[in-house]
């Protein structure tokens, strides 16, 4: 989750869950001592598994009244008992798994290691710690026992569901695997491990298995860089629109540039790179949140991207929006009927059968808990997916954002009455050459197309074949070089800048992860 956009949005629903969560101050003893119930018993050396372990007991320690007030969410589920096999590094792969460093998001804990094949793996907690996402100066207050509570909105094993939904429809995902961690591990005492210890956790390999392997995996910041560039190194644009259309179907709406990695493909023979999107950190996927009055608060008035899982989809401009900056940049190229085609191959490619034997990946006594309302919440957003994607696509239409790159481009502009054509070509490239980007916009769908040439030297040509005062409206940036505009009689409705996009809106503007 990113930091604070929770810096001004907890007001009026934070103080409301402060009286009820506190006196003021953060409790000192949160979280529960062991995901063993009976942890005073120890665990003999030679068990391979435990029974009746907990992801977090404590979530389930309130009355009614409180969650009514405040909101059940998955609180059940997260004091489920469940049955989970020893994580033993030495053994747990073939040559075993060497400990690393320790990492972690603004929730996490992780630890990283390496296996003797050279490849890494990672092993974070399944239950949350939220302090890092807020303010130091308010670390010793409610606001701490508010966010900590909170992770109950989250469902602890529906990462373990994300697999077989992704295998369907062609997106690369991680395989966790549950673990409990012993509290007397030696390989968990360092001070730096604590909460690892009698704790279930997730492993998993760091990059989602692709097939064929890629060149290279990046984050976010090394992939928009690379395609800012070059224009031989692309986004994946089909790829990166199923992925997305996933994340709104699963409601994960934690999509932030952070939780994405990127595999480069090896060069083609036109020497083009393709960037594939490969989605991390599936720890919202069906989250709950307004099922008590203030989540409900908190989800309708203040964060409006915290978006509950349900059969209908509440908010979808919210439920989207944290990966604004990903989808402006990455899916610019697709049209309506291939956001839609994408949309109705989906719903093929995720039977009834598909998605109960997903369901069943859920530990037993959470698939009782939650199994069945999952189920008909995902068949029911499933049907209403087109309607999903048409939201989604109208929301990218209204003002798209084109850009060039490091090098030089000739952006060709042709305006008839029904349709705006923007095509890019490389200023070297012969007019018959196939094109870098080609897309007709309607002005039904878009008010404004923003275009950024970027660095090298462009040229922008225009050619009009509709009358005066056409829409949509052009902004075109000229950016670093000296770039040339022609537009013979000039027309109504465009503006040429010399200069960059402002700093915080620029096309190359770094993702923040």
């Amino acid at each position: 989750m990113p930091p604070l956009r929770l810096r001004t949005s907890f007001s009026l629903a934070g103080v409301l869950a402060a009286f009820l969560l506190s006196t003021g101050c953060v409790r000192r003893q949160f979280f529960q001592p062991d995901a063993r119930p009976d942890a005073s018993q120890p665990l003999p050396l030679a068990a391979d598994s435990v029974r009746g372990a907990t992801a977090g007991r404590q979530y389930a320690r309130h009355g009614g009244l409180y969650n009514a007030l405040v909101g059940r969410h998955h609180r059940p589920t997260w004091a489920a008992p469940v049955s989970a096999p020893v994580l033993r590094l030495g053994t747990v792969l073939p040559g075993g798994l060497s400990p690393g460093k320790v990492g972690g998001g603004f929730n996490s804990t992780s630890l990283n290691m390496a296996a003797t094949d050279g490849r890494s793996y990672v092993v974070r907690t399944v239950d949350k710690d939220p302090i890092r996402a807020t303010p130091q100066v308010l670390r010793g207050t409610f606001l701490v026992n508010v966010l900590r509570d909170n992770i109950s909105s989250t469902n602890p094993y529906a990462g373990l569901t994300v697999p077989v939904l992704a295998d369907a429809v062609g997106v690369p995902h991680a395989n966790p695997r549950l673990f409990y961690v012993r509290a007397d591990d030696p390989a968990f005492q360092t001070d730096s491990l604590v909460h690892f210890r009698g704790q279930l956790a997730y492993l998993e390999e760091k990059a989602a298995p692709l097939l064929p392997s890629p060149a290279a995996v990046i984050n976010s910041t090394k992939a928009f860089a690379a395609v800012f560039a070059n224009p031989a190194q692309r986004i994946d644009q089909p790829a990166l629109l199923r992925a997305r259309l996933l994340d709104g179907w699963m409601g994960d709406w934690d999509r932030h540039p952070g939780q994405w990695s990127w595999a480069l493909s090896r060069p083609g023979r036109d020497g083009h790179i393709a960037l594939t999107a490969l989605p991390k950190d599936r720890d919202m996927v069906f989250y709950r949140l307004d099922d008590g009055v203030l989540g409900w608060l908190i989800g309708h008035l203040f964060l409006r991207h915290w978006v509950t899982f349900a059969p209908r989809y509440k908010n979808p401009s919210g439920l989207m929006s944290s990966g604004h900056y990903v989808d402006q940049r990455g899916l610019n190229a697709l049209n309506r009927a291939q956001f839609q085609a994408t949309a109705r191959a989906m719903q093929q490619q995720l039977p009834d059968s598909l998605i109960d034997r997903a369901l069943h990946r859920l530990p037993p006594a959470a698939f009782a808990l939650e199994g069945p309302r999952l189920s008909a919440a995902l068949q029911t957003r499933r049907d209403k997916l087109p309607a999903l994607t048409d939201d989604f696509y109208r929301l990218l239409a209204k003002r798209p954002r084109i850009a060039g790159t490091a090098q030089s481009e000739r952006f060709f502009i042709q305006r008839y009455a029904d349709s705006t054509v923007v095509t890019m070509q490389p200023v070297s490239a012969a007019a018959t050459a196939a094109p870098l980007y080609r897309r007709a916009f309607l002005p039904a769908e878009t008010r404004r197309i923003d275009l950024e040439a970027l660095a090298g030297d462009d040229v922008v040509i225009i050619e009009n074949h509709a009358p005066r005062g056409g829409k949509p409206k052009l902004r075109i940036y000229g950016g670093a070089g000296q770039d040339e505009l022609r537009a013979p009689g000039g027309h109504s409705g465009i503006r040429f800048i010399q200069e960059s996009a402002s700093a915080k809106r620029a096309y190359d503007k770094p993702p923040e992860e």
